[in-house]
């Protein structure tokens, strides 16, 4: 099993976890993360563009010319595609682009995503977040001492308004519970910072 050293706020060592070697100790597979990647791009998609057919294009009602006779190719309508100003030729209309994947694989990507952080060493674990007032500023000081300068996804086990909105105006900082953490997010943030009671959530969701 994976050992991780647990820091306080500090940034000093007060105590190290073992991680679960079915959650934080498997080999990545790449595959997987960037399927769930590929899925929670997709499903943000709005998916509201939409070009004007020439069916729906106005004007266009008077055949332009006879069918025969005057040396043209003939035509039925100044709205066809390739007249300018005619409606578009197979163009982009209201769709979803939401997709769904199979539990088995999204529970791959994730112990994949979560291995992947603990093997790069980009995994941070403390023992506690807590904030006496809501103070951007000791945010700021606590992620310059552990380590987690930059884009830094932080994890709790619970609703915490003062640790979400200390946290809420740090460029590159986002913060999530176990049950809002996706491989995406996981994947983008430099820095995995967790809090101890959560990693035992984690491995009990995941278990």
């Amino acid at each position: 099993m994976p050992n991780i050293k647990v820091m306080d706020m500090t940034g000093n060592e007060v105590s190290t976890i073992e991680l679960s070697d079915a959650i934080f100790g498997i080999t990545p597979n790449v595959p997987a993360m960037h399927t769930m990647v590929v899925n929670y791009l997709a499903n943000q998609r709005q998916g509201t563009q939409s070009t004007l057919t020439r069916t729906e294009v106005s004007g266009g009602g008077r055949k332009p010319w006879r069918q025969k006779g005057t040396g043209h190719a003939r035509q039925g309508s100044t709205r066809a595609p390739q007249w300018t100003h005619g409606g578009v030729a197979l163009g982009p209309k209201p769709r979803s682009y939401r997709f769904t994947v199979n539990k088995k694989l999204r529970r791959l990507a994730m112990k994949s995503a979560l291995s992947s952080k603990v093997l790069s060493g980009d995994m941070i674990v403390l023992d506690n977040i807590t904030m006496n007032e809501f103070k951007t500023k000791d945010m700021v000081k606590m992620l310059g001492a552990v380590g987690a300068q930059g884009k830094a996804l932080i994890v709790m086990p619970e609703v915490d308004a003062k640790v979400i909105k200390s946290a809420a105006n740090i460029p590159g900082v986002k913060t999530a519970l176990v049950n809002t953490i996706n491989v995406y997010d996981i994947l983008n943030y430099d820095k995995f910072v967790v809090v101890k009671d959560a990693v035992a959530k984690i491995e009990e969701v995941y278990a």
